[in-house]
């Protein structure tokens, strides 16, 4: 089976990772966020700011990562399915997961102990910087081989308007 084949099966594959985890995202930092907002029990405002920062992260991934796994099966030759579409949406993705991923683990000191700690939800913030970590990585992943999918793409004379597939 070719290289080729191999992406065509994991792109997907890799798209519904990413899916599955920004929903657990969504559920965790959006659980904080109301919290925070009823109690007021953040340690600071940064804290409960870059908690809301995943949470923006998280439905962008979860709602555009949804659209472009339906344009790959359903419209594979329109322009939203293009590499350069894909492109722009991935370096706009990894850019928030790399500042959203950054940010928390700088609040929280690069993870929690949580039997020592002053930290409300010590665990719930600790799953949040894994999974935005997680996420960090599936998108670079995804980055890399759209970015060698559109050189492929260009040399092969269709440019980055290309479909990533053929």
């Amino acid at each position: 089976m070719a290289f080729r084949d191999h992406l065509q099966r994991g792109y997907p594959f890799v798209l519904g990772l990413i899916i599955l985890f920004s929903i657990i995202e969504v559920a965790i930092s959006a659980w904080l966020t109301s919290r925070f907002n009823a109690r007021h029990d953040y340690f600071s405002i940064t804290e409960r700011d870059r908690t809301r920062f995943i949470l923006f992260a998280s439905i962008w991934t979860t709602v555009l990562s949804s659209c472009y796994l339906l344009f790959f099966f359903a419209m594979p030759n329109n322009p939203l399915s293009s590499v350069l579409s894909l492109m722009i949406f991935l370096i706009l993705t990894w850019i928030f997961w790399t500042a959203g991923a950054a940010s928390i683990t700088s609040t929280l000191g690069g993870g929690l102990n949580c039997s020592q700690t002053i930290f409300v939800y010590c665990g719930q913030l600790n799953a949040m910087e894994a999974f935005a970590w997680i996420l960090w990585i599936l998108t670079t992943l995804l980055l890399i081989v759209v970015a060698i999918r559109g050189i492929v793409a260009a040399r092969r004379g269709d440019g980055v308007r290309g479909s990533l597939f053929v």
